[in-house]
Formats: structure tokens, C-alpha cells, sequence
């Protein structure tokens, strides 16, 4: 009796082995996809079209800003959150007195904790006032409210045109700084 139960034992140790086998398999499988979910974005957006309006303190609701894009992925998952415009971007942006800045680029990101606008390719501002800025790279930081670049630009005013690398400006581009100057240009006295 007892070489029938040593038998039995060895059946039992046996088939719980063999199941432990089998099932860290499976979470080693299940482990590794979730780590490929985690590199996937969390949400997908197409034809986008996103309104920003503020409320006044007399109640009138004002439209500041107009976001349009083909397609958003959401990677508010990330330890380092951040939105993609794959497709590109056009952004108006209105101020107080209703006046339009258009912003478009071919490519952007938007880095939620930050409060930073990564623009690429092809990244034109055009304001209301004439001025057009155009590069292939541009930064705006949305705390300080403030435009950047270290690439190549053309800069663009009602009666002037300036070439060169690297851009400051706040968002007005009534104060900005050239850190290299190329090209044709004219100063206004």
C-alpha cells in the first residue's frame, strides 16, 4: 500500500509541475504583450476639431483657439504623457480683439506635463499683423507663452524680410531675439 501511494503522490507532484510549467508560460506570453500595449497609445482621434472658448466676466463666451488635425494618438499612458498630431496641425488662435493667428506644421507634439508644443516640418505662423514666420522647427511654451527655435527661419513683416538660425519671441512677436542672421534685410529706423 504504501509503493501505491508513494505512486499516487509522484502522479500528483508530476501533474502540478507540469501545470506550473504551462501556466508560467502563459504569463511570460501575457507579460511581454503588455509591455506592447504600454507602447501603444491609449486613444486615437481623427478629424479633429477642438474649440477653446473662455467665459468673460460679463458671461459672453469667446472663442481663444481652434485646433483642426487628421488624427491624434493619446499617450496620456506614458510615465511621460504626451499627445501626437501625426498628420499635422492648423491652430487659430484668436486674441481680445478677435484677430487671427493661423499656426500650421506637418507634424507636432504636445508634452502635457510640460505645457510644450513641439511643431516639425514645414511650421508656418502667420498673424494677423503681416508677420509670417516659417521653419522646420519651432517650440512653444505655453507657461511662458513664448516661441523658439534653433533651426533655420524666415521671418517675414509687413516691410521686411529676415533669414538666419535660431528665433525668441514671445507669442506677438512684438519682442524677439535672432541669435544668427543671414541673408537680406532691412532695419526700420
Amino acid at each position: 500500500m504504501t509503493k501505491r501511494n508513494l505512486h499516487i503522490i509522484k502522479n500528483i507532484v508530476t501533474a502540478i509541475v507540469v501545470t506550473l510549467f504551462f501556466s508560467c508560460k502563459n504569463d511570460f506570453d501575457e507579460v511581454q504583450k503588455i509591455g506592447v500595449l504600454q507602447n501603444q497609445p491609449i486613444g486615437e482621434a481623427e478629424n479633429i476639431d477642438l474649440k477653446y472658448t473662455e467665459t468673460k466676466e460679463d458671461t459672453a463666451v469667446r472663442l481663444v483657439a481652434n485646433l483642426l488635425s487628421p488624427k491624434m494618438l493619446d499617450y496620456s499612458n506614458r510615465d511621460f504623457a504626451f499627445s501626437e498630431f501625426p498628420n499635422g496641425i492648423e491652430l487659430i488662435v484668436y486674441d481680445e480683439d478677435n484677430n487671427k493667428t493661423t499656426i500650421t506644421s506637418r507634424y507636432a507634439i504636445y508634452y502635457t506635463e510640460t505645457g510644450i508644443i513641439d511643431l516639425r516640418d514645414e511650421v508656418v505662423v502667420a498673424t494677423y499683423s503681416g508677420d509670417t514666420l516659417r521653419t522646420h522647427q519651432l517650440f512653444y511654451n505655453e507657461k511662458l507663452e513664448w516661441v523658439f527655435t534653433n533651426k533655420r527661419f524666415t521671418f517675414k513683416g509687413p516691410t521686411t524680410q529676415t533669414y538666419g538660425y535660431g528665433f525668441d519671441s514671445d507669442k506677438t512677436f512684438k519682442k524677439y531675439q535672432i541669435h544668427e542672421m543671414g541673408g537680406d534685410f532691412e532695419l526700420d529706423n
